[in-house]
């Protein structure tokens, strides 16, 4: 009995393997499904259901290794066996991969749909067999059902086992052509909607994407058909077992069109926002994209529709789209993704060129508004920091960078980044490598006092208001912070004091704990330019001999843009701090005063005075510049023998001014000032503004026509060096003529009594010239700080050298509080660490001092 059992069920075998064999085989006949019920039912009778499952499971997978899997891939062979250099051949073809892509797809999804069919057959007999048997129902019911699933995981994983590395490239590159088709037709019809008055990017055909997604329909868009076709291909891509190399494969491509769309619209115009624009082409291409795309797959799920689970807190409230209406939840996180990606894009574009933004400031505020935006997004403050640090020591702080140039740049970048962070976090992380650059540079405070005081706005390009300086521009700064201030904390009620406090923030992470965040917020610009020097006293002792130097070498007595400067000061560092720069204007008020006096009772005495003889030069030349010198810095002195006419009109005008202001007397510094000459040659003249010296070497020509060099500089009663440095001014006009003297270091002058061969440029171009031989020579009205630094410090030299002498090497610090220790009698020790520093540098420079592993040694 066993036996016959177990022949019949051999044979109901074979009749199973024949009947799937015919089923399967290359012709495939449906038909057999009749015979075959009764075979499965005979063979699960007997208890074999699981291996009739198995076993067409497997004929089914060889059969769709050796025929649809090995014709799919082929379509892909040349692209996948081509040379990297080859493959690019195939991007450039027009219809690549779309067509091939297509048919290798239509190829396979029919052998998978005849397969499915065959699979269904056997569910069709394993159900006949269910039902006749109703106490195994439950459980052939559990094995028929589970074969369909069971069938898509095979399909899958042969498809993947056997995938070409290539195969997620082809399909990213698909993506890329047909979104960047839809790109076009999008910004065609941009083009068109600009002809009828529609923001830029907005969607007046949004019905355009949906009237075509019915495949029977009869009208369809342009757009609506690429998207349809490119919804065919993914939705077979997920029927095969794609879903995720599919959705790579796209995303990538949306995303590489934004990155790509970024940096068409941002590009290297910083005076355009831009991230308006970028976000209005979101919703009008992506995401239309994605929204039509999502509908045809039948993924468009509607966010308050119970089966889209669980949600995600950040797309809890979606708000509407242009021609989209509600968006579904997927769509909502693709919003977000896209528009985070664009703030990041953007971000990184605008770090990458901060340092041109920050030259083209205040014209590049809107990229500064745009970078604003970004970071606030994102939160990446600190990729700023460091690649503008970057860029700064390596563009800017350079040997081959100007100091004027820097703190420019310094200005402008507080500027800006008070625009990016007002609680001025970042702007103390970027700020200090410059400031560490800048004091170790001999001429910033000059630069720092000239670009307060120069009218220029701070603008490297000197393009600011006429008379409008970066001081006159921080003073208004700091009124409207003080306002603003006023507002915020005099000015609220209870319940917006309340609502404040909740929208309290704590300061990043980055910031110092020892600066309170209310002080932080409020960038005093001028004060950062103060922490460079070191000291307010500093820059104010600068400025003080850069506004003499200024009032010395006036020409009249126009000061009102000098006392608007003065007051501006006074607001920042106190009227005792300025009242010696006060009392120096007030004596240039004076002397215009004086000066009218005077001359005005010299022409009535002349008049008045019978037989007077007329004077050889007229009063009315002469304008005298009267100093209170215990409040000027120390005057630049040299003996001078001016001409007798000169001299006399200078004698009568002191005179004159001792019976006015008796008992006061002038002591004329005939070496200051400037002189107005008109030299004539043979009916021609020229003008030039010069220094008294040159004046006087010039005029002495008039006594005869030929100097020798130490006669000459006997007359004027000037050393022979400087009088050589001096008069090569006139050579250099072709006014005078150096030949051989009868000595060796004699050298005779002579006036060319011909003009033809003489400049013959204008009063300004003269005036240009002699301003460019002052700044060669160096020549000052007045002693620089550094001067007066060294004058002062002198009396502290021989302290250094017995502290040195005694102690061998010592600290810049320990000298610092020595001499504050023991200095105390008058001049008492009152300088700055800087100062020491700067007068130490000197005595080095001097070879009195050397300097090693940072100690002070006295010199072997």
């Amino acid at each position: 009995m066993e036996r016959d059992d177990a022949d019949g069920s051999l044979d109901s075998w074979a009749q199973f393997c024949s009947l799937s064999n015919e089923l399967l085989g290359g012709d495939g006949d449906l038909s057999v499904g009749p015979r075959l019920a009764p075979v499965v039912a005979d063979l699960c009778s007997r208890g074999l259901a699981t291996l009739v499952r198995d076993y067409f499971l497997h004929s089914l997978e060889e059969t769709f290794r050796n025929n649809a899997v090995k014709k799919f891939w082929q379509h892909f062979h040349p692209y996948c066996s081509a040379s990297a250099v080859d493959r690019i051949k195939f991007f450039v073809k027009e219809h690549w991969p779309d067509d091939i892509l297509s048919r290798a797809l239509e190829d396979i999804c029919l052998e998978k749909s005849y397969q499915e069919k065959c699979v269904l057959v056997l569910v069709h007999a394993l159900q006949l067999y269910e039902d006749r048997t109703a106490k195994r129902k439950l459980k052939a019911v559990d094995c028929s059902s589970s074969l369909m699933p069971r069938y898509q995981l095979m399909v899958s994983s042969v498809l993947l086992t056997t995938l070409p590395l290539s195969f997620p490239e082809i399909l990213n590159v698909y993506f890329k052509k047909k979104l960047e088709e839809l790109n076009v037709i999008m910004a065609g019809s941009y083009e068109s909607d600009q002809h009828g008055n529609h923001e830029p990017f907005e969607s007046s055909n949004a019905s355009d994407w949906h009237c075509g997604m019915d495949i029977d329909g009869q009208e369809v868009s342009e757009s609506s058909c690429l998207v349809k076709n490119i919804g065919k291909i993914v939705r077979d891509l997920r029927c095969l077992g794609f879903t995720s190399v599919t959705e790579d494969a796209y995303s990538s491509a949306i995303i590489w069109l934004l990155k790509s769309k970024v940096y068409e619209l941002a590009g290297d115009d910083y005076r355009v926002p831009v991230l308006g624009c970028v976000k209005k082409w979101i919703q009008a291409v992506p995401l239309q994209f994605l929204h039509a795309l999502l509908t045809y797959l039948g993924d468009s799920v509607d966010y308050d529709s119970g089966s889209s689970g669980l949600k995600s807190p950040l797309a809890s409230r979606p708000s509407s789209f242009p021609g989209i209406g509600v968006p579904s939840e997927a769509l909502v996180r693709w919003h977000m993704r896209l528009e985070y990606f664009a703030y990041e894009t953007l971000q990184d574009l605008r770090i990458g060129k901060l340092f041109e933004i920050i030259v083209d400031y205040p014209e590049s505020s809107p990229a500064i508004e745009d970078l604003k935006l970004c970071l606030e997004y994102t939160g990446q403050h600190s990729k700023l920091v460091d690649s503008f640090i970057s860029s700064l020591r390596y563009r800017l702080l350079t040997a081959g960078a100007s100091t004027n140039d820097i703190l420019h740049q310094y200005v402008s970048t507080i500027k800006a980044l008070r625009t990016i962070d007002p609680t001025g976090v970042f702007l103390e992380a970027v700020g200090e490598p410059i400031r560490d650059y800048l004091r170790g540079r001999k001429d910033t405070i000059k630069c720092i006092v000239t670009m307060l005081t120069d009218g220029s706005g701070g603008n490297a390009s000197g393009t600011g208001n006429a008379g409008d300086n970066l001081l006159e521009e921080l003073n208004r700064d700091a009124e409207n912070q003080e306002n603003a201030d006023y507002d915020n904390h005099a000015n609220i009620d209870e319940k917006q004091a309340w609502l404040n406090s909740e929208s309290w923030e704590p300061d990043p992470v980055e910031a110092d704990p020892l600066k309170g965040s209310r002080n932080r917020r409020k960038v005093d610009i001028l004060g950062l330019m103060v922490s460079i020097i070191g000291s307010k006293d500093q820059l104010v002792n600068e400025y003080r001999v850069m506004l003499a130097e200024k009032l010395l070498s006036k020409s009249d007595f126009e000061i009102d843009s000098d006392i608007r400067t003065l007051e501006l000061l006074k607001i920042h560092f106190g009227e005792s701090s300025m009242q010696k720069c006060e009392i120096m204007l007030n004596d240039l008020i004076d002397s215009k005063r004086t000066n009218s006096n005077i001359k005005t009772s010299l022409l009535k005495t002349s008049q008045t005075v019978p037989g007077q003889e007329e004077a050889e030069i007229s009063h009315d030349v002469l304008d005298a510049t009267i100093i209170s010198s215990n409040f000027w810095p120390p005057i630049q002195t040299e003996d001078l023998v001016v001409p007798a006419s000169v001299d006399q009109l200078l004698s009568d005008y002191a005179k004159r001014f001792h019976q006015i202001k008796t008992p006061r007397k002038l002591l004329w510094k005939k070496n200051l000032g400037t002189v107005k000459l008109e030299l004539e040659f043979e009916g021609r003249s020229m003008q030039f503004t010069v220094a008294p010296v040159h004046a006087a070497i010039i005029m002495r020509f008039q006594e005869k026509s030929s100097w020798t060099s130490k006669t000459l500089a006997t007359e004027i009663g000037i050393p022979m060096d400087s009088l050589n440095r001096r008069i090569s001014f006139w050579t250099s006009k072709g006014i005078l003529t150096e030949s051989a003297g009868p000595d060796a270091d004699d050298h005779t002058f002579t006036v060319v009594d011909s003009m033809s061969g003489v400049n013959k440029n204008s009063i300004v171009n003269e005036r240009l010239a002699e301003y460019q031989m002052t700044e060669e020579e160096g020549e000052s009205s007045v002693a620089s700080v550094e001067e007066q630094l060294k004058k002062e410090m002198a009396v502290y030299e021989k302290y250094i050298i017995g502290m040195l002498t005694n102690f061998g090497s010592v600290s810049l610090d320990r000298i610092h509080n020595t001499l504050k220790m023991f200095c105390i009698a008058e001049p008492s020790y009152d300088k700055s660490l800087q100062q020491l520093q700067s007068f130490l540098s000197g005595l080095v420079a001097d070879e009195k001092l050397e300097t090693r592993d940072g100690l002070y040694l006295l010199k072997r």
